[in-house]
């Protein structure tokens, strides 16, 4: 009977692998023990504590309906960018790539304080909208759940960009010609041929930015206050300031379990229209 060889590949993989045990899994099992590991055993009760809690309802309902805003407005104007991006030709589609990539290259800190000066009443943004008519008046979007949404579909507009990009690319331009000779109109044609053949992008897309979303705790802190919790927030608060461990680990705990069936859910989705192809 001979031995089976060992892969080559798994030797090139083995370093990653043994860096994302020692700097990921293992903090992250340590942590998930902390959640449910009691004085007297392990229990669920923290679990049960938490969600016996309308605050933590407000807390998680904070956390899907900023997430899920983020992600649709993501989605909203990364579309036609990315088709611009897609479409476009030498030096135009190199400066778009610049100009989506480079922003990634500032640390979210400073792109948070930038943001707190636009949303002012007296920033950009409010003099911006008095002065197009769509506001009267000068409006405080700062420490507001808009203001949040702005600077974090900012942040994380590429995330949306890039996989519906990659899609596209690969998307022959002629078909839309060829719907229209068979007499679809744009709108039918777009719906019916371009949309599918970009859904496994777009679910991608979704899955990063709202995955991103339920765990940002910087661009939070920074442009609405302590007075809006979410998840993450909750989670470094328990553990800066409350020094509550427990609680911290508990929630960190939910947020995880949210992150992991939002991808799980997406490569199931993704899968089941690549099939359907």
């Amino acid at each position: 009977m001979t031995a089976r060889r060992l892969d080559p590949a798994l030797l090139l993989v083995a370093p990653a692998v043994l860096y994302l045990a020692v700097v990921y899994a293992v903090p992250l099992g340590l942590l998930l023990v902390k959640s449910v590991r009691m004085p007297d055993g392990f229990s669920l009760s923290s679990f049960v504590a938490f969600f016996a809690d309308p605050f933590s309802w407000r807390v998680l309902g904070n956390t899907l309906r900023i997430a899920l805003w983020t992600t649709l407005v993501c989605l909203l104007v990364g579309y036609p960018v990315a088709f611009a991006l897609a479409r476009a030709k030498g030096l135009p589609q190199t400066a778009l790539l610049v100009a989506l990539i480079l922003p990634l290259s500032v640390g979210v800190v400073v792109k948070a304080f930038a943001w707190q000066i636009l949303l002012r009443r007296d920033g950009l943004v409010s003099g911006t909208l008095v002065s197009l008519g769509i506001v009267d008046e000068p409006m405080r979007l700062l420490f507001t759940e808009t203001g949040l949404v702005i600077g974090a579909v900012n942040v994380f507009l590429p995330f949306m960009v890039m996989p519906l990009y990659s899609v596209i690319r690969q998307i022959d331009p002629r078909l839309m010609e060829a719907a229209a000779t068979l007499g679809a109109g744009p709108f039918h044609a777009f719906r019916r041929v371009l949309l599918p053949l970009t859904l496994p992008g777009a679910v991608a897309g979704i899955a990063f930015v709202f995955s991103l979303s339920i765990a940002m705790y910087v661009i939070p802190s920074l442009l609405i206050g302590d007075r809006f919790q979410t998840l993450a927030t909750l989670t470094g608060r328990s553990f800066l300031f409350m020094r509550n461990e427990r609680l911290g680990s508990t929630t960190a705990a939910v947020l995880l379990a949210v992150a992991i069936a939002v991808v799980m859910g997406s490569g199931w989705l993704a899968r089941r229209m690549g099939a359907a192809r």
